[in-house]
């Protein structure tokens, strides 16, 4: 099987109730669900969560909500991997038979059917374990600047200070839209940054990693955009 797995606890520290805070008349998660639905290449599409109404939500928007995630899996210090394992584990006790997981963020209005599709198609090469979205830096990293206890400024690596952006390597993020892992080539999620992982490149005005009210002016300005794109 093909599993979409979304995670969404309803803890969020600077963003109350995030992963269906409403943006434009609809809670979040119910874009991601409804994006992912269009992409008509998963079995299930699961939400893992702690909560209730997120979980009412959900199955609203055609999400399944088969289990509650424990509440030691739902605080801050909670990893997706540990997220994912717990799947994983329900899964199998369950008798769910699952081939490739998509792990993909509950705040993804911006998430395209086409990112959904051609990460997969990615995975599905020889020896690929686990694909994720990625961006570069808008700005050279090497030319950083550090902030002193005093207010001072200066260059974390001054070796770079006069080093054109040209010349300097290109450093890539987590665009946190989306990740495939290939489970019939997995055998421990424990060490997941040694998977053999791929990258597939979206541009700067294609996410946003949703923190603070700032990121959500971001995605408010970048989603109308997207819309008149149509």
């Amino acid at each position: 099987m093909n599993i979409c797995l979304i995670p969404a606890r309803k803890g969020s520290k600077r963003i109350k109730n995030k992963n269906i805070k409403l943006f434009n008349g609809k809670p979040l998660i119910c874009y991601t669900i409804e994006i992912i639905k269009k992409t008509k290449i998963f079995d299930k599409i699961i939400v893992s969560t702690d909560c209730d109404k997120i979980a009412k939500i959900a199955r609203f928007y055609g999400a399944e909500t088969p289990f509650k995630r424990p509440a030691h899996l739902s605080n801050s210090k909670a990893t997706d991997i540990d997220v994912l394992k717990h799947f994983i584990s329900f899964a199998k006790k369950n008798k769910i038979s699952t081939n490739y997981i998509c792990y993909a963020y509950a705040t993804n209005p911006l998430l395209k059917t086409s990112t959904i599709i051609n990460t997969f198609r990615l995975l599905k090469k020889k020896d690929i374990q686990r694909v994720l979205t990625i961006s570069k830096y808008e700005y050279p990293i090497q030319r950083a600047l550090k902030k002193a206890t005093d207010g001072k400024i200066s260059f974390r690596e001054p070796k770079f200070r006069n080093t054109t952006s040209q010349k300097l390597k290109i450093f890539y993020q987590d665009a946190c839209q989306c990740y495939w892992y290939n489970l019939n080539k997995i055998k421990n999620l424990n060490k997941f940054e040694k998977l053999k992982t791929l990258g597939y490149e979206l541009n700067n005005l294609e996410f946003v990693d949703l923190n603070d009210a700032d990121d959500f002016q971001k995605l408010n300005f970048l989603f109308k955009i997207k819309k008149t794109k149509k």
